[in-house]
């Protein structure tokens, strides 16, 4: 179900169920948990097998669940997201075709979204009397704002790739996501990993400034002797 293969700097994770749209089970979550924790690459790109990204939770699984099962299996999807979001690696979701429910919430946890022209995004859970819970009413309004993110999630409508740029849910449109990977993989990787620990740091600002002086001061230690030759 979950597929791993490192290139360079790159570890690409594939969600490989596509006769289910890539629907996630309890395994699938684990298996994609494993994927991201073992990494040791700098970058991680997530994509889906076939025609989709992802469709989220497996609804036939989601239908036999007690009340007890479905808030753990929620629990379960909330810590692969945190493990996404928590990782040393810059991970990128590589999006092409839809992003449902979970699967877009999984998104979210990514440091960056790269959409084909053709990915489409919904949360479509109130339709059938459910939301997403794998962190999505955390992320979601941090990242489109409280009155898009209401609309959105309540709705349960689907939107485009140049919507979802405009409301903040894409970083980029591009033909070939991996592009965005590649060029992430020709910088300094352990800048790249320094910087998503500065940005993602939700301290109070004193705290967060102190870290990002003593982050840099450590970056200039380590690269002592070699800045000059950029200024020639």
């Amino acid at each position: 179900m979950i597929d791993v293969d490192s290139e360079g700097s790159i570890r690409t994770v594939t969600i490989d169920r596509p006769e289910r749209r890539n629907a996630l089970t309890e395994a699938g979550l684990e298996a994609l948990e494993r994927a991201i924790a073992g990494s040791d690459d700098p970058i991680i790109a997530l994509r889906g097998a076939g025609p989709a990204f992802c469709a989220g939770a497996d609804l036939s699984v989601v239908a036999e669940l007690d009340r007890d099962g479905a808030e753990a299996f929620a629990r379960l999807g909330q810590r692969v997201a945190r493990r996404i979001e928590d990782s040393d690696a810059i991970v990128v979701a590589e999006i092409d075709g839809p992003a449902r429910g979970g699967g877009l919430e999984l998104a979210l946890a990514c440091d960056v979204r790269v959409g084909t022209p053709d990915s489409t995004y919904g949360e479509p859970g109130a339709t059938f009397g459910l939301f997403g819970a794998w962190g999505g009413t955390v992320r979601l309004p941090r990242i489109v704002g409280e009155g898009d993110a209401l609309e959105f999630a309540c709705t349960g409508r689907a939107v485009g790739a140049e919507e979802a740029l405009r409301m903040g849910l894409l970083s980029r449109i591009e033909a070939e996501p991996r592009t965005v990977a590649e060029e992430l993989a020709a910088n300094e990787t352990g800048a790249l990993a320094v910087l998503k620990r500065r940005i993602r740091d939700d301290a109070d600002r004193e705290t967060q400034e102190r870290r990002e002086a003593e982050a840099f001061g450590d970056l200039v230690d380590a690269h002592a002797g070699s800045l000059e030759g950029l200024l020639e």
